[in-house]
């Protein structure tokens, strides 16, 4: 049964409703909490707007597993000052930033520590980036502000319960040019790139993005010709799987 519906903003069109199963975001919550465990001295800010699926893991995954829940002002996940004085009252320890911002956040004279205005590290341990491209080099210049903290670079559509890969921006040998790698598939999740006939291609050679799995949505409210068109067939998994074109 669905467990929520979110739409899309329209960008591409007319804006559509993506139902998402209770399996499907009890998945990506699991997952989240094996990958990167929260515990006692935790505490997960939450600022993006209830309008986009990143805002469903700030409020659950800390909520699920008991650990305190900071929420943001509205709005004021596009002020970097305020953020960094919130993060450091707060003891906010694991974030999420969509890269455009989080270059904005680390470019700002409130986040570094200061040399005489009585301002502290940021007590963050673990940031999430996701929603667009995440350059290497903000992945460097959030080595060189937060050389504490770990830096995950997560992909996935509305589809798909938020999130279907991840890579550490931070570990060693991770640094390079261009864009950040979008990493290996979550629990439960298939990525394949394939070719118009919906063949694997090999390595090296450009393709379509597919993703099938448990975090897969229903399909689109509502919109059953749309959803027999974007969620189809998986020609490897069991019968009856599907698997979502993603268009990338």
């Amino acid at each position: 049964h669905p467990a929520y519906v979110i739409f899309t903003s329209g960008s591409t069109g007319r804006p559509k409703g993506v139902a998402v199963p209770h399996g499907a975001i009890v998945n990506r919550l699991e997952w989240m909490q094996g990958a990167y465990p929260l515990s006692c001295g935790d505490r997960v800010l939450q600022k993006t707007p209830a309008s986009f699926d990143v805002s469903v893991w700030e409020f659950f995954w800390p909520l699920a597993v008991g650990v305190p829940l900071v929420v943001a002002e509205p709005g004021g996940h596009r002020d970097p000052a305020y953020l960094a004085d919130l993060i450091r009252a707060q003891g906010v320890t694991v974030c999420h930033f969509v890269p455009s911002m989080l270059r904005i956040f680390l470019d700002a004279r409130e986040t570094a520590a200061g040399t005489g205005d009585g301002r502290t590290e940021l007590p963050l341990r673990t940031v999430f980036a996701s929603g667009e491209a995440l350059g290497a080099d903000i992945a460097g210049r959030f080595r060189s502000v937060l050389p504490g903290a770990e830096l995950h670079n997560l992909y996935g559509p509305t589809e798909a319960a938020v999130d279907v890969t991840a890579f550490d921006a931070t570990a060693p040998g991770s640094e390079g040019e261009g864009s950040v790698p979008i990493g290996h598939p979550v629990w439960n999740t298939g990525v394949y790139v394939l070719d118009a006939s919906l063949a694997p291609v090999p390595d090296g050679v450009a393709g379509e993005l597919y993703l099938a799995g448990e975090q897969l949505a229903r399909g689109y409210a509502g919109r059953p010709d749309l959803s027999a068109d974007r969620f189809v067939a998986c020609p490897f998994g069991a019968p009856g799987e599907r698997m979502y074109r993603t268009g990338d």
